[in-house]
């Protein structure tokens, strides 16, 4: 690998129904398989873990844009990512939607802000061409 900034450390125990842990103990997070289409109040599961990445990953490249446009912003964004059937294979497969709420631009320019933070963003550049990603852009 290139030149490494940061490495991040997790152990999964047991798959879907089991135990994920950092490596500084932070996460410490019992798993359990999704029950139809709502969540467990019982544990987390990897398709959450991914949501939050991606949600914090992608709004630090949006900030990181916009302050180097001199845009002064205010972002949230919600990342829903769905464990859905893959009918090329039978099996499984990820989608995410990007609901992105910025504060302080017009429509045009929440737009152009989220489109160049859709280039830079580790999680977008890893997922390009792999899943479909939609991003939902409303400016308030």
């Amino acid at each position: 690998m290139a030149d490494v900034k940061f490495t991040a450390q997790a152990k999964a125990v047991g798959g879907r129904n089991g135990h994920v842990t950092s490596d500084n103990g932070v996460l410490d997070h019992k798993l359990v398989m999704p029950t139809g289409k709502e969540s467990s109040t019982e544990g987390t599961n990897p398709e959450q873990l991914f949501a939050a990445g991606y949600a914090a990953c992608f709004d630090g490249a949006l900030n990181l844009v916009a302050s180097k446009e001199k845009k002064d912003i205010d972002s949230e964004i919600n990342a829903e990512v769905s464990l859905m059937t893959d009918p090329e294979d039978n099996g499984y497969k990820i989608g995410v939607v990007l609901n992105i709420s910025v504060k302080g631009v017009s429509q045009a320019e929440a737009e152009e802000l989220v489109q160049k933070a859709h280039q830079v963003c580790p999680y977008s550049k890893a997922t390009r061409g792999n899943i479909d990603v939609d991003l939902n852009v409303k400016a308030q």
